[in-house]
């Protein structure tokens, strides 16, 4: 079968908005982590669909709190509208409109929701400005055992997941024993422990930084979150690795890369220079658990030929990960014919878009 050439499949898309679906049984604590996201979000604007119901848009640092399975309070009053999940794509489709400034939507699923049924609703969207943000799974680290007794396809949902919070660990009287049990039954998801749902939104989305900002967070921007500024914050422990390379990357040995990529890790975000084998496009790349995609875009006027990723997990070995992408370096003059494929199979658009989670 023919494959498109990189320069065929320049996107010229707009910009993407993550959709991350939060999911997990009932009292396991997802409307509290959601507020704590909403609370802790560094100014990001949030969209929420909250419980398969209410679909509405929320200023991040306006919100008072959540009322009821469909209603959020706002500072200037309260919306709220009822929907079934066959709108969803509606939905989305308002939630994306530029005039909002939404940069992340968060849909938080009813405790009796079937998580794969919506991390398929939204890879089906036809909406071009929203992408597959990762599946959070929230347990009750205190009720897990019972849990499992009552609704044992909690097993399955855990092997789907991109990321599991693994929440109320401070009532639970063998927490240890509950966070290896819950590592034994993921299918390389990151496993973040957490009290009152509180996880470091960075999981999840870049958070502005305090100061008004144009355009994308920059990779300074990640320095500085990272380090001092994480300081203050209330936050499940995680890793990140910040790499750079002014030499290209090789195709094939990215794919290598990505194809095996740990356990725990859990988001990889940035640009990639494939050198001479797309000397006009730049890769944009976003991965979230198992699921990955490539965004070619031409290359801005001016700027340096840079590949730059940003790797976010919880118990990696940022050391090897850093030492692994190291070895993906190319000094090649020349383009391997064949070289591109493997990126190109996670092109949006091309003739074989195989992201998906499997």
């Amino acid at each position: 079968m023919s494959q498109p050439s990189p320069s065929q499949s320049t996107s010229t898309s707009p910009r993407q908005i993550p959709v991350v679906i939060l999911a997990g049984f009932l009292g396991s604590g997802k409307t509290t982590l959601l507020n704590h996201l909403l609370h802790r979000s560094g100014g990001s604007r949030i969209g929420a669909v909250v419980n398969d119901f209410g679909a509405i848009e929320i200023d991040a640092m306006a919100v008072a709190g959540a009322l009821g399975d469909s209603t959020v309070s706002l500072g200037n009053g309260c919306l709220c509208c009822a929907v079934d999940a066959g709108e969803l794509d509606l939905y989305l489709e308002r939630l994306t409109e530029p005039s909002l400034g939404i940069d992340v939507i968060v849909i938080e699923a009813s405790g009796l929701a079937e998580p794969q049924e919506l991390v398929r609703m939204v890879l089906a969207s036809e909406d071009p400005r929203i992408v597959y943000g990762g599946l959070v799974e929230v347990v009750d680290a205190a009720e897990f055992d019972d849990t499992r007794t009552r609704h044992p396809e909690i097993d399955r949902h855990l092997a789907l997941a991109d990321l599991v919070v693994v929440n109320k660990l401070d009532r639970a009287a063998d927490g240890e024993r509950v966070l290896g049990l819950v590592r034994s039954l993921v299918d390389r998801a990151a496993v973040v422990p957490a009290t009152y749902g509180r996880i470091d939104p960075e999981f999840l989305f870049d958070c502005r930084p305090s100061a008004e900002r144009v355009g994308q967070l920059s990779f300074d921007d990640l320095h500085e979150t990272g380090a001092d500024g994480h300081a203050g914050h209330l936050h499940s422990a995680y890793d990140s690795l910040s790499f750079a390379s002014r030499e290209p990357l090789d195709p094939r040995r990215l794919m290598e890369f990505l194809d095996s990529r740990p356990e725990g890790l859990y988001r990889i975000k940035g640009y990639v220079d494939f050198g001479p084998h797309d000397v006009r496009n730049r890769y944009a790349v976003h991965a979230v658990g198992r699921f990955l995609r490539f965004y070619p875009e031409p290359w801005p006027a001016g700027d340096e030929h840079l590949s730059q990723l940003v790797l976010i997990g919880s118990g990696i070995d940022t050391a090897a990960l850093d030492k692994q992408l190291d070895a993906c370096r190319s000094e090649a003059p020349h383009a391997d014919e064949h070289g591109m494929w493997g990126v190109l199979r996670y092109v949006p658009g091309t003739e074989e878009d195989l992201g998906e989670p499997v």
